[in-house]
């Protein structure tokens, strides 16, 4: 089973890392080159720097809050963790991941499971037998 290579807009991996910020921007999706021609906010700004560090062999956690910033090729291969409002979640960030939001993947509700009524809950829960 041959293993299919990643490329994204016809272009491979270590094309999009060499590739320029502004030749980048043209191949994202509308949404996420109109974000990123506004310019960075402070958290985005310390992230990049960050995954720099990481890049030139510190060794340190990647933590951030901003769940908003558009996944670039430089952080492919890194795990970040992201803040749900609550923990931080680790997100290890693969090529297929290019041109979305950190935020999609660090997930801020969980599934609600219901448990059974309890004693007075509802009116047709009175005759439910006590546990």
């Amino acid at each position: 089973m041959v293993k299919k290579k990643f490329t994204y807009v016809g272009y491979d991996l270590n094309e999009l890392k060499n590739m320029p910020y502004d030749r980048l921007y043209e191949i994202l999706p509308a949404r996420a080159r109109r974000t990123l021609k506004r310019g960075m906010t402070q958290r985005q700004k310390k992230l990049i720097e960050k995954i720099k560090r990481v890049k030139s062999g510190e060794n340190i956690r990647i933590k951030t809050h901003a769940r908003d910033m558009i996944i670039l090729p430089e952080m492919v291969g890194l795990v970040i963790e992201v803040h749900n409002g609550r923990e931080f979640v680790r997100v290890k960030i693969q090529p297929e991941m290019i041109g979305h939001y950190l935020g999609e993947f660090a997930l801020t509700r969980k599934k609600v499971t219901h448990g059974s009524p309890g004693m007075g809950a509802t009116r047709s829960s009175l005759y439910i037998p006590l546990k």
